[in-house]
């Protein structure tokens, strides 16, 4: 089973208990993160693509595959595609009433996402935590959380140690006299803090848990120091670093293996 991938585990989970939401959000959320491969109906001219674009039942499918391999078992040998990001892709196509196929007939994870599963995800990963400027008052070690959580939590800023210097979670009194959780960032990049605030969003939404639920907040351990200090009663978030990516070598590779600069799709 060694050859299964994240996409291919996260579906198997999904389809054993089809009436448990938190898998089906974790499936979505596996999909957002994972590193897709659009067929496309010719080569790309520079950076503009044009997918290839197949009608089912009077709706419109591209189709995306995990691997390099997949795409060519659908379709029988090399064919050109473009490499994207499963946000990136769902970003670029919502609201144009167009489905997503992902791996098909080339893997378990087989499927057909329709233009209101991809307008949905879409949606969900555009959305905008909120802001408050309530100040914390009083500090403490955090509740259990839901497992689900923390491994969503984990997932999401696997790659944040080049963004923030720690990152630690504690229950928290505001001087509004409310009360509730935090995420504190020490030391972010002031750049990265959006980013960062929705990582923590998505983790929250794909685990099923309410947004309310977790507050995030940045401290500056040169300005914030005594409450910085104080942190420590909390549980410590690991902050990965991210390795060298490794970018796929194709002669139909082309547009998309590069992140800063995606596709023009057509």
């Amino acid at each position: 089973m060694s050859d299964l991938s994240a996409l291919d585990q996260a579906h198997a989970q999904m389809q054993a208990a089809p009436d448990d939401d938190a898998r089906r959000l974790q499936f979505y959320a596996v999909l957002a993160d994972s590193a897709l491969f659009l067929m496309l109906e010719g080569e790309p001219e520079g950076e503009s693509v044009s997918p290839a674009v197949f009608n089912v039942a009077g709706v419109d499918y591209i189709l995306v595959f995990d691997s390099e391999a997949r795409l060519a078992a659908f379709a029988g040998g090399a064919v050109p595609y473009a490499g994207l990001a499963g946000r990136g892709l769902v970003e670029m196509i919502a609201g144009q009433g167009i489905g997503l196929g992902v791996n098909l007939d080339s893997a378990p994870s087989s499927m057909m996402i329709g233009p209101e599963g991809v307008d949905w995800l879409a949606d969900t990963l555009a959305a905008q935590p909120e802001s408050d400027f309530a100040r914390p008052r009083k500090i403490a070690a955090p509740a259990q959380m839901p497992p689900g959580l923390m491994q969503a939590l984990t997932a999401r800023l696997t790659h944040a140690g080049v963004l923030a210097r720690a990152a630690w979670l504690a229950a928290i009194e505001y001087d509004t006299g409310a009360r509730g959780h935090m995420l504190a960032f020490v030391d972010a990049d002031p750049a990265a803090q959006p980013q960062l605030a929705s990582a923590v969003r998505e983790a929250l939404v794909f685990s099923g848990v309410e947004a309310a639920a977790l507050d995030v907040a940045f401290f500056d351990s040169s300005k914030d120091s005594s409450f910085v200090a104080r942190l420590n009663v909390g549980q410590a978030i690991p902050l990965g670093v991210p390795q060298q990516p490794v970018t796929p070598k194709s002669k139909t590779a082309g547009p998309g293996m590069d992140p800063d600069r995606p596709p023009i799709l057509r």
